[in-house]
């Protein structure tokens, strides 16, 4: 895997190669992006090659910035390189920081700057196989019910952004929903 990414060691933030990071479920930094059709959130099925969380539900982009890079310079590569999608504005809406078991051995302790787009009703999604199994547009009262229903089905980090973070994110969704109508 060889990516390195920031992580803090004894207090000091150290570049650390990303799988030792969840193995030892390091403190370290992340991105999270939620993009938005309107009502509508747009969700990823990570692949089943994924070393944690395969097969699962989550936002549309959730990764980690390697050494250097900037949390925004992060999200719009990664949201080119998962699911084929550029030229969207990304805003950052705040962050939240969180620590969950992720299986097999392997733990998420991020610190995470969240990030919203507004995506055009003609939005093209080019997936990219290695990282995406599915998509689906999904409005967020359904998300909400879905998860509720069947909370398995989905990544713990999206699990707690909607139970703990999302209030950040919606008060951003509500002020551009009041701008189209």
């Amino acid at each position: 895997m060889n990516e390195m990414v920031p992580a803090w060691v004894d207090g000091v933030l150290t570049p650390v190669e990303k799988l030792d990071v969840h193995q030892r479920g390091l403190r370290h930094l992340a991105v999270s992006v939620f993009v938005m059709n309107g009502p509508r959130t747009l969700l990823q099925r990570r692949a089943l090659g994924k070393y944690h969380t395969p097969g699962l539900w989550a936002n549309a982009c959730c990764t980690h910035p390697r050494w250097g890079e900037a949390p925004l310079d992060c999200a719009t590569r990664r949201v080119r390189e998962e699911l084929g999608l550029t030229g969207l504005s990304l805003r950052r809406v705040g962050g939240i920081e969180y620590r969950a078991d992720v299986g097999a051995g392997l733990t998420e302790h991020e610190v995470v700057d969240l990030f919203v787009a507004e995506a055009p009703l003609d939005v093209t999604l080019r997936p990219n196989p290695e990282e995406v199994m599915q998509v689906a547009w999904v409005s967020l009262s359904d998300l909400s019910d879905q998860i509720k229903a069947d909370p398995a089905r989905f990544t713990p980090w999206l699990r707690i952004y909607l139970a703990e973070g999302w209030g950040k994110v919606a008060q951003t969704l509500q002020g551009s929903d009041q701008a189209h109508a």
